[in-house]
């Protein structure tokens, strides 16, 4: 289990799908869990300002996790929403969505079983933290707001990440941190390529990268 932690814009979602497939890996996406609850209770017309109703509305709910070519796939009451996760009712929802703390601990529970399927590595933003805290290759992705704002604009989004930033850092439930044994990468003028290699230099440290003969 190889954990990638960071805020949004950060790089880390990338640079966690190209590790993956350069290790053989299965990649998780943590977040994208968050944006399907949020894509959930909009649906429905609930407002994240009421946990009570969005949390059951998760538990009325059939949640399906598969892989599907080494990533994570789910789908929700049989509607795969993942071209609707980035759509801007989710953005301004999904901070509000992970501070739900019956939400998190629904979430995480299905994020630990995942590791029974494959080996993952696994992104977001309390992974190394509270998801996988035993596990030993833990990283830490992080970047200027100027250049994550710059990457959101290219992305086409323009979601408040000083707003996104503090509410993740703030919240009661899994708060956005770094974890004490985890390695940090600064990517603000590095490539995909560059945090990548980094990340496999460390390995090749902890003697994982060894261990799959990964040259």
């Amino acid at each position: 289990m190889i954990a990638i932690d960071g805020p949004a814009a950060s790089g880390k979602s990338t640079v966690a799908r190209k590790l993956a497939k350069r290790l053989g890996f299965s990649y998780v996406n943590s977040g994208a869990l968050y944006r399907g609850i949020a894509w959930l209770a909009n649906e429905h017309d609930i407002p994240a300002a009421d946990p009570v109703a969005v949390y059951d509305q998760v538990r009325r709910s059939i949640l399906d996790f598969h892989l599907q070519g080494k990533e994570l796939v789910f789908f929700i009451d049989g509607v795969n929403p993942d071209s609707e996760l980035r759509h801007e009712k989710v953005n301004r929802t999904v901070s509000a969505i992970s501070a739900i703390v019956e939400v998190r601990e629904f979430l995480v529970a299905h994020l630990r079983e995942f590791q029974t399927w494959d080996n993952l590595v696994m992104e977001g933003r309390d992974i190394g933290s509270i998801v996988f805290p035993d596990t030993q290759y833990k990283f830490y992705i992080d970047a200027s707001l100027e250049v994550r704002a710059q990457r959101r604009a290219v992305q086409g989004q323009h979601d408040d990440l000083f707003f996104r930033d503090k509410a993740d850092s703030s919240r009661r439930a899994s708060p956005l941190t770094i974890a004490e044994d985890a390695h940090v990468i600064d990517s603000s003028s590095l490539t995909i390529d560059g945090v990548v290699g980094e990340i496999v230099g460390r390995l090749k440290m902890k003697r994982l990268a060894e261990a799959l003969r990964l040259d």
